[in-house]
């Protein structure tokens, strides 16, 4: 591979030095062994992962680290498709059609007659007139299909829920949702003496969904709620570590009160 091939900044060339290095990954005689036996099935966590990772890199606004993380998404992205190529379904210029076709029909006010000047929220309107009747003609006429199961629980309990909210089945107030979410935490605290652990966890299902569905009234992205939370115990553990280190301790020598107080502690520091 020549050194100018390698520095051409054109995207088509890139593009499809990429697609060459995936046929020549998975090549049956002069491959890697590695790449040669994976499926779609053993590739889709690692695809998963990546998106993750994605997201993890904005989050952290580390622009050169997303650079890398979208290129490994993208190389997912040609996996899944030279396997698909190999046994005859469909090729990544096939994938690059689909998705092109799909945004010039979803955006006719950009690529048709339709008039641009629209609010955001009728261009919401439109988009999912345009996916239901994609839905529609692949045989999807209940309303909840199409909602993929692979998706993150907590996602997948929002977008069911904005589903069933089209068609009118939601709570019309947000202290309502507030009541269900009491009336949940009550059946979940009386299921730990009273149920199996499969009633338990069916309790704390129902919990967990209808926080989901708090979110939603609330115009919050719980996913982006839960990471912001994550985030935030990890950082104030780690200034609980740090104390302790300082006074020559580790979490597993001390006691909960004395971990409780630099907690306290680190929280009060964040709000100065």
């Amino acid at each position: 591979m020549s050194d100018d091939l390698i520095r051409d900044t054109r995207p088509e060339v890139q593009m499809d030095r990429l697609l060459e290095i995936m046929r020549r990954l998975r090549d049956p005689d002069s491959g890697c062994p590695w790449d040669i036996e994976q499926s779609f099935d053993t590739i889709a966590p690692y695809t998963i992962e990546e998106a993750y990772e994605v997201a993890d890199a904005i989050a952290r606004d580390d622009m050169a680290d997303l650079k890398g993380e979208l290129g490994d998404l993208l190389f997912q992205s040609v996996f899944h498709a030279q396997m698909a190529e190999e046994a005859g379904h469909f090729s990544f210029a096939d994938v690059a059609r689909t998705m092109s076709d799909k945004m010039v029909a979803r955006h006719p006010h950009v690529f048709g007659a339709d008039n641009r000047e629209k609010s955001a929220e009728q261009q919401t309107r439109d988009w999912e007139a345009v996916k239901a009747a994609e839905r529609a003609r692949r045989g999807e006429t209940r309303t909840l299909d199409g909602v993929a199961i692979g998706l993150p629980a907590l996602l997948r309990a929002l977008k069911l829920q904005k589903r069933a909210a089209r068609v009118g089945f939601d709570w019309p107030q947000v202290t309502q949702v507030i009541d269900k979410i009491a009336e949940e935490s009550r059946e979940l605290a009386e299921a730990r003496d009273s149920l199996s652990a499969d009633g338990i966890e069916d309790e704390m299902g129902d919990l967990l969904f209808v926080m989901a569905n708090l979110a939603r009234h609330l115009d919050v992205d719980p996913e982006a709620a839960l990471r912001r939370a994550n985030a935030k115990f990890q950082r104030r553990f780690e200034a609980i570590e740090d104390a302790l280190a300082h006074n020559g301790k580790t979490p597993g020598e001390s006691t909960l009160d004395e971990m409780d107080a630099l907690w306290n502690a680190a929280k009060r520091a964040e709000k100065t």
